[in-house]
């Protein structure tokens, strides 16, 4: 199968399985007017567990991410120290509503990334993903974490 195809068969999948998901603490949804696509997921809630983050993974499957949930929204930044894999970052408010993304965070850079000012919820992804499915600002995510949610969980 070409790139093509590849991506077009990737694509279906990801909209027709997501269309009767149920929400659980190991799979986000994202929608938007790419259609919507799905994530298996670490939670990252503590702040231990956002201070480790994926520092020293060494490969990470491609529908895969870690979801850093914060108690309140706020201004967050990221950095890459000990991160071995690119990666993109989607920054959502309270409501789990995308403000902002990042591509292609370059392994181990120590140089801030912002995420914005009123975040709560950070999504990491492999490097491309975001740009391979067509994510934006304003996209939707839905996880049981997102308390507020604009697309609530059933």
């Amino acid at each position: 199968m070409g790139q093509r195809g590849y991506v077009w068969a990737l694509t279906f999948s990801l909209l027709s399985s997501t269309a009767f998901a149920e929400c659980s603490q190991d799979t986000l949804s994202i929608k938007g007017q790419f259609g919507s696509a799905k994530f298996a997921v670490s939670v990252a809630d503590t702040a231990d567990e956002r201070a480790q983050g994926l520092m020293f993974v060494e490969q990470m499957p491609r529908m895969t991410g870690m979801l850093f949930v914060y108690e309140q929204p706020s201004s967050v930044a990221f950095w890459m120290k000990n991160t071995l894999i690119p990666l993109d970052m989607i920054f959502a408010d309270e409501n789990g509503v995308v403000q902002s993304i990042h591509e292609n965070a370059i392994p181990g850079d120590l140089t801030a990334i912002p995420g914005g000012d009123n975040i709560q919820y950070v999504l990491e992804l492999n490097a491309g993903v975001a740009k391979m499915l067509g994510l934006k600002p304003e996209n939707v995510m839905q996880h049981p974490a997102i308390e507020k949610a604009a697309w609530p969980c059933e």
